[in-house]
């Protein structure tokens, strides 16, 4: 029975399932001179080169994101809750 590849391409995705080094890591994360995007060092897909500047303004951006969505939680606590609303319904049945 043939072996499976452990890397590889699949409809141009990526995807590496060798075993992970501390090296191959690292390097996966930075790569300068390559873009903005570089192949997973495990798994599928593709993950941010902290090399480039352009990744910074994705976790930047991200990180407001998040920070704006956690304000927003605790505000709601403040505000006041809705009161139930009282529907009448008309039985007469003249349209």
């Amino acid at each position: 029975m043939a072996e499976k590849p452990t890397s590889g391409e699949i409809l141009g995705v990526p995807y590496n399932f060798e075993r992970p080094s501390i090296s191959r890591m690292l390097s996966a994360y930075w790569q300068p001179g390559e873009g903005m995007l570089v192949e997973k060092p495990f798994g599928v897909g593709y993950t941010l080169n902290l090399a480039n500047w352009r990744s910074w303004i994705v976790v930047l951006v991200a990180g407001a994101l998040l920070w704006q969505q956690e304000q927003g939680g605790t505000d709601r606590s403040e505000e006041p809750e809705d009161e139930p609303v009282e529907v009448i319904v008309d039985e007469d049945g003249d349209d």
